[in-house]
């Protein structure tokens, strides 16, 4: 909704001077769905692989998932989905949206102020908390990324450990 609060962000980066292959690795992105969710769950449509963890299409992927499995995992909902929605050159996500489909313990606003009191969502915190800058992405590139176990002993996986939430 538009009210005084809003805001409009139109090119916060300035010039664009990097793009297409050279900024992004080239890639098409044509496995997006099956390295998710299989179709089962919602995707804001950027790919990962091929990307480097400052890309948000990545690590922000990677943070929603790591959320909403700590929001389950802490029993504060059976479903949930979370939306992380980012501007270049803007380094807190713009808008932070939870959907636990009716089987939340509180109302979704209310685990929307829980994810913003127990998790920092800059894309460098997200690269440090999940420890992203490590050589672990030939095993993301092999059956996905997300809902396995990560058996190569390297601790791929971080953002499938769920995080216990203060609330």
């Amino acid at each position: 909704m538009l009210d005084d609060n809003t805001q409009y962000w139109l090119n916060p980066s300035g010039r664009f001077v990097i793009g297409g292959p050279h900024g992004d690795a080239g890639l098409t992105g044509r496995k997006i769905i099956v390295d998710t969710y299989g179709g089962w769950g919602a995707h804001g449509g950027g790919a990962f692989s091929g990307k480097d963890p400052s890309k948000v299409d990545r690590s922000a992927a990677y943070a929603a998932r790591w959320i909403a499995k700590s929001i389950v995992a802490n029993g504060l909902a059976k479903r949930c989905l979370v939306q992380l929605a980012y501007a270049i050159a803007v380094s807190k996500p713009l808008s932070i949206f939870v959907e636990t489909y009716g089987t939340g313990k509180f109302d979704d606003a209310t685990l929307q102020t829980i994810v913003e009191k127990n998790f920092r969502l800059r894309p460098y915190d997200i690269i440090t908390e999940l420890n992203l800058r490590r050589p672990i992405y030939y095993e993301t590139s092999r059956f996905g990324h997300f809902g396995r176990e990560d058996h190569s002993g390297k601790g791929c996986f971080t953002w499938e450990n769920p995080k216990k939430l203060i609330f």
